[in-house]
């Protein structure tokens, strides 16, 4: 089975134009090694995937030509304990980098000072 297919059916991408665009782009590879969107998959075979800054190590369990409900593509593959424990601690360390919002708007002070940061990298 053709890789954008299976990935579309498995629904990491909502068209199979998508795939094949994160296919060239090397946000996806096969067993380590760099893949074309008409690569033949099987089952068992390791797939990485790169998709909005996250990390997907995925093995595939069953092919479809179909795309099918959520659900049941679910049951296409399993993502791997690693993969899984790692996206979900890297998500935890996003929340916590993240900045809060300030409490008020900047007056005419506070702007003046934006400014002049911005103007001095210039």
């Amino acid at each position: 089975m053709r890789l954008d297919k299976w990935l579309w059916a498995a629904r990491f991408y909502k068209t199979r134009r998508l795939a094949v665009e994160a296919i060239e782009k090397h946000q996806v590879s096969v067993n380590g090694d760099k893949a074309k969107p008409a690569r033949m998959i099987k089952i068992g075979d390791t797939l990485v995937i790169e998709k909005a800054g996250e990390t997907f190590v995925i093995i595939i369990d069953d092919l479809s030509e179909v795309r099918g409900p959520a659900p049941k593509a679910q049951l296409l593959y399993h993502e791997t304990e690693e993969s899984l424990a790692k996206r979900l601690a890297d998500r935890e360390m996003r929340k916590l980098v993240h900045t809060p919002k300030p409490d008020k708007a900047p007056d005419k002070k506070d702007r003046q000072l934006l400014r002049n940061m911005r103007h001095s990298y210039e």
